[in-house]
């Protein structure tokens, strides 16, 4: 969810071969590893590095405090880095954490470009490595032209669960509205090369399809994840259809729905004309905690506190118990709107 916003060019991957390759799972059942046969199990107690993009974001301040709380109740030395948006630094971080004897690597990257490298320092000093939330490859910069083998286990979210309950609730907020399908636009924003976010836009869209029964023109916007670089390109695009009277809104993240409904809003769109359902919660809470009517009809919740407890956990099973990593494990969502989120414990700072 969140963002890359520095590129590095394509790394040179001949030889590589997978550090932690598993048999292709999407569904958080345990596969066994073929490729970190060398990571050892450790006798004493474990280190473990959380290096994550963007640590200041409220999701990932979460996913740290949940890693925390988890590596305390496991005995476990953590330390948590935050990478910001500095793809160079994921490289130079991962060397640091290598040289300080951390047994484990528990990866966000800003951008998937790094992959290759990370995966082959993590290989090289047989260290166990596992991602959360975003996907990286083994074998090549784009997890979305990777093999499912060659993807490194990762902890976080199913991309067509979330989408999936995304889309659905968006439908019945348009059948809800009862608004002419010519008369409404969805929009799908998001960023194009981050593999997760166009698994979630792509089960939206069949959601919604499914969930309405209509037939309504979708438009695909392409944004760099943040509510600013979203609200300029939606901004754009409501210039562009001047006759849309009703918008449904979805995308990666909350960023990309706030910033669309944002959007829509300055351009003298009511929030009655609005169906905009967020990923993430930690936006949209903010225009109900407000009290003043919001396109924010609803949004998913999901808590990064219960990733990083998650991707501890399984670090230490791997570690201390020898057990194989899934290809990836799936944190719980639900659905909340201005009604339900503070019962559902939103943290909305």
């Amino acid at each position: 969810m969140h963002t890359p916003r520095h590129r590095l060019a394509p790394v040179a991957a001949l030889g590589l071969t997978a550090v932690l390759g598993l048999t292709a799972c999407s569904t958080g059942q345990t596969a066994s590893a073929s490729g970190d046969g060398d990571v050892k199990k450790v006798d004493g107690k474990i280190s473990l590095t959380y290096l994550q993009k963007q640590g200041d974001q409220e999701y990932f301040v979460g996913e740290a405090a949940g890693a925390k709380a988890k590596a305390a109740e496991l005995g476990i030395d953590l330390k948590v880095v935050n990478l910001g948006n500095d793809a160079n630094k994921t490289v130079s971080e991962v060397q640091s954490a290598i040289a300080q004897k951390s047994n484990g690597l528990i990866v966000v990257v800003p951008d998937p470009a790094v992959g290759p490298q990370v995966v082959q320092a993590a290989r090289d000093a047989k260290v166990a490595l596992l991602t959360s939330d975003d996907q990286i490859c083994t074998t090549g910069p784009d997890p979305a032209a990777c093999a499912k083998s060659d993807l490194v286990p990762r902890i976080g979210f199913s991309g067509e669960q979330m989408g999936g309950e995304v889309g659905k609730r968006a439908a019945e907020e348009f059948k809800k509205a009862a608004w002419n399908p010519a008369e409404t636009r969805t929009i799908s924003a998001w960023k194009q090369d981050v593999t997760v976010c166009g698994d979630r836009v792509k089960a939206a869209k069949a959601a919604f399809a499914a969930g309405s029964g209509a037939a309504v023109q979708n438009i695909d916007v392409a944004t760099d994840n943040t509510p600013t670089g979203a609200q300029d390109k939606v901004a754009a695009t409501i210039t562009a259809n001047p006759g849309v009277k009703h918008w449904v809104v979805w995308g990666c993240n909350d960023e990309n729905v706030q910033g669309a409904v944002t959007a829509l809003q300055n351009a003298g769109v009511g929030p009655d004309d609005i169906d905009g359902v967020g990923l993430g919660a930690y936006l949209a809470c903010k225009d109900w905690k407000s009290g003043k009517p919001s396109g924010m009809k609803a949004a998913l919740f999901i808590n990064g506190k219960d990733v990083g407890a998650l991707a501890v956990q399984t670090a230490y099973d791997r570690l201390k118990n020898g057990k194989a990593f899934p290809a990836e494990a799936f944190a719980p969502t639900k659905m909340v709107d201005a009604a339900t989120w503070q019962a559902a414990g939103v943290n909305c700072s």
